[in-house]
């Protein structure tokens, strides 16, 4: 039978890579382009520090995705082969391992018996992997799509925010970077929660909030040092 639903749960990891790529390349890219504003640097200056920082926070998310999502994924293949040397060893009890998985799922022992048996003559690695490790094809750890993803969205974001710094004035720079950057991360937060299936006004609120924290909270430090040079 075809299945007709349309569930979200085969984006979580590029969504995920990609929301958090997007959401750091706005947020960091802003919040530099004010501090550096705020201390009273030139334009042209505020500009390289801006490219800067989009060059080098696109290398460290992609770095950072691959090295952290290839952790899960080595941790996800050290436990697939664990589970496929206890099925050689001992099948029985892997058998009962499963079994007493869809038990406390709600099934009595005969029928849970029979499912167990079932599912590990189609696939014993892939029902353990999936019922006992939590392991799925959709949830599966993709490291270079994390990466790329990261990367790609991370310079998106810290895009726009340089934007508004070649277009306006630097006498207009501090409001008109703020401003941009929260209508920026609430459309970014509507964006992933429409994809996600989720609820696009509080994803929305949510970016936006810490995105203004994180502004608010350079700009004060960029003011501070400036005044005292």
């Amino acid at each position: 039978m075809r299945h007709i639903e349309r569930h979200k749960t085969h984006r979580i990891g590029w969504l995920r890579a990609a929301v958090l790529g997007a959401n750091d390349g706005i947020v960091s890219t802003a919040s530099l382009v004010l501090g550096v504003a705020a201390a009273g640097a030139a334009s042209k200056d505020i500009l390289i520090a801006g490219v800067a920082a989009l060059v080098a926070g696109a290398m460290s998310m992609a770095a950072g995705e691959y090295v952290s999502v290839s952790s899960q994924a080595d941790t996800e293949t050290a436990d697939l082969e664990r589970e496929r040397k206890e099925l050689a060893a001992d099948p029985a009890h892997e058998h009962e391992e499963l079994r007493d998985i869809y038990i406390a799922r709600g099934l009595d022992a005969e029928l849970a018996a029979a499912v167990a048996t079932q599912l590990m003559a189609h696939d014993a690695l892939g029902a353990h992997g999936r019922d006992e490790l939590g392991i799925s094809d959709a949830l599966a750890a993709r490291p270079v799509q994390a990466a790329l993803s990261s990367a790609a969205t991370f310079s998106v974001g810290a895009v726009l925010p340089l934007l508004v710094v070649f277009l306006f004035p630097v006498h207009w720079l501090m409001w008109s970077v703020a401003i941009s950057a929260l209508l920026f991360l609430a459309l970014l937060g509507s964006v992933a929660a429409y994809a996600g299936g989720a609820s696009v006004m509080v994803a929305a609120a949510r970016v936006t909030f810490w995105g203004a924290l994180a502004m608010a909270l350079t700009a004060g430090v960029g003011a501070l040092f400036g005044v005292a040079a």
